[in-house]
């Protein structure tokens, strides 16, 4: 048995996977442990998490892997303030302090967390490699081209690759300070969101606007060329040497200074929003072009931060060279660990790989479970009235049948998604057919921006029938936008202004989430859910049941389901609902 631990961490979305055997048997984000959005702490619980999961002591790993390397990182860093010296004097001494104290000092970490890890067994990889791996290894496909964008890695913020059977390959690089995730990081600043976790909201918020700032980056900011590599004019940015993004002649150019945080949003912010998607897109679709151009390959692999922008997805999909695009659905730095897991066992020990037509992440439910009978208990636990069904068939009919009755409900089961989105076993679901649920799952529930979507679930076999897909078609992982039909029963709930959802089609996979699907479509003729991730604004994905409770507590959810057992808000006596936001609980996103 070879074991192997995967880990990322310091910057955001902290996370260990564990593989054996090239098998992903663990994989969680550092947050759902700590309730801390985006933690980018020292993964402590997600790392025992999947040692337990794996049924393995810390003595039983062959190989600890870091997604990236530690001392390149440092070198940029310091290559950068040299460059632009004395510019960033200060910014670059309040990064001094956590390299000397934390991150040059990884392996002592490492120690802390497993014990003593000899120095043979403990390796790192280059961090594009890392979601280069991510992207393949998993993937349906014995070959394909392999894309990576992100803000920066140690110097890299994008590359082209191929992946061939248990090996990948880098073929270029762009580096740093010219990057797609930094200048789209700029706008999301611009536009009054918060840097490496508003930048879905910038791309939720752009079919609002009018791409007219589009020839304002395009001749101000940006060199493009015809292969979707640019440089940036560095004199509109702050991030290579200061602590800022932008600089005061960025704002000149953009109509004045970043919105501030909760103040209305306008029709610059709109506009801003619906022009940086736009060139995000058209840079995209460059990349692609060179890179089917380079490589023949049919199939493509997507990975980094900017992989997560699934209209960028739907559009590339929709218009780009290649047969297939398949995206590693955690993306971003969490999916780094599990990347650079695969990395060891394909690439440097030469393990084969084997392709079964299907993906291997296992509908990204790698995270922890809690058996009926402990869910159960925790209900007890809190005396609430609630009913356990004796079987999935009965729980699911009762369940529709409430969601029917127009119930918002808190869905809870199996094992939690890994990634950012919520896939059927840590969600909130409602019927789409009611415009209501969209207005109040956002300001009652969610309590977050009104403008945000809302994604639909969708029987994979009738995806066809409500959306503008082939027959066949698969996104288990809401990573990619599609049209919603216009001749079929609307769903207000889940359409976005622009006329398109983030559908996930549902199959064998989802377990009792397929059998709540059904039951509802038996009941309304419509096989499509909302889906949105159980939590409110600035939480995370709720992972336990305690977590489930206390959200469940603070918003007005009609129903709570713990596996087989179903709590009604109505037939409590102490659970109240809410008039006004809980807000303070969590910091705003």
């Amino acid at each position: 048995m070879t074991a192997i631990l995967g880990l990322s961490a310091y910057y955001h979305d902290a996370s260990a996977a564990l593989v054996i055997d090239g098998r992903i048997v663990a994989s969680a984000q550092e947050e759902r442990f700590s309730r801390i959005k985006h933690d980018p702490s020292f993964p402590n619980q997600a790392i025992s998490y999947c040692l337990k999961q794996g049924g393995l002591a810390s003595s039983d790993l062959e190989y600890v892997v870091f997604y990236e390397k530690p001392y390149r990182k440092l070198e940029r860093l310091i290559d950068t303030w040299l460059a632009f010296a004395p510019r960033g004097y200060r910014a670059f001494l309040r990064a001094v302090p956590s390299w000397m104290g934390v991150k040059l000092h990884l392996s002592r970490e490492i120690s802390r967390s497993l014990g003593s890890v000899p120095q043979h067994r403990l390796t790192f990889v280059q961090h594009h490699e890392s979601h280069a791996a991510s992207a393949f290894f998993p993937s349906p496909f014995t070959r394909a081209a392999l894309l990576t964008l992100d803000g920066v890695g140690e110097w890299a913020t994008a590359t082209i690759g191929v992946g061939d059977g248990n090996r990948l390959e880098i073929l270029f690089e762009q580096r740093f300070p010219h990057s797609l995730g930094l200048l789209y990081a700029a706008f999301t600043h611009l536009a009054g969101f918060r840097i490496n976790s508003g930048e879905y909201k910038l791309m939720g918020l752009a079919p609002y606007g009018q791409p007219r700032f589009v020839p304002t980056i395009m001749d101000n900011l940006i060199d493009l060329r015809a292969d979707g590599s640019f440089r940036l004019d560095l004199s509109y940015f702050d991030f290579a040497h200061g602590s800022t993004m932008t600089s005061k002649k960025f704002h000149r150019l953009f109509e004045g200074p970043a919105r501030q945080p909760e103040a209305p949003i306008t029709q610059r912010e709109k506009d801003l929003a619906a022009s940086i998607q736009a060139v995000t897109q058209e840079i995209v679709l460059r990349c692609a072009r060179h890179l089917h151009q380079h490589t023949g390959e049919k199939n493509v692999c997507l990975a980094g931060g900017v992989a997560l922008n699934c209209v960028a997805n739907g559009w590339l999909r929709s218009h780009g060279p290649f047969e297939r695009v398949w995206v590693q659905p955690a993306s971003g730095d969490a999916g780094g660990a599990l990347g650079a897991a695969l990395f060891v066992w394909h690439q440097l020990l030469s393990q084969p790989r084997i392709v079964h037509g299907g993906d291997t992440m296992q509908g990204a439910l790698l995270g922890p479970c809690f058996s009926d009978d402990e869910l159960e208990a925790f209900l007890q636990s809190k005396g609430l009235r609630f009913q356990r069904y004796p079987d999935d068939r009965s729980l699911c009919e009762r369940v529709a049948d409430l969601l029917e009755q127009q119930a918002v409900i808190g869905w809870f089961q199996g094992r939690m998604e890994y990634g950012p989105r919520a896939l059927g076993n840590r969600s909130i679901v409602a019927d789409p057919r009611s415009q209501q649920h969209r207005d109040t799952l956002n300001l009652k529930i969610k309590f977050r921006e009104s403008f945000r979507p809302f994604a639909p679930s969708v029987l994979a076999e009738r995806a066809h029938e409500w959306f503008d897909v082939p027959i066949g078609y698969e996104d288990p992982y809401m990573l990619f936008v599609v049209n919603v039909r216009g001749d079929v029963t609307p769903l207000p709930a889940v359409t976005h202004i622009d006329g398109t959802a983030r559908v996930q089609t549902v199959d064998g996979r989802h377990g009792r989430y397929r059998l709540l699907l059904e039951a509802f479509a038996e009941r309304t003729g419509c096989p499509v859910l909302v889906n949105t991730s159980f939590n409110v604004r600035g939480e995370p994905i709720v992972c336990t049941p305690a977590d489930a409770y206390g959200c469940f507590l603070r918003t007005n959810l009609d129903v709570l389901v713990l596996g087989r057992c179903v709590v009604v808000r109505d037939e409590q006596v102490d659970v109240p609902r809410h008039t006004v936001a809980p807000t303070g609980q969590f910091p705003l996103d």
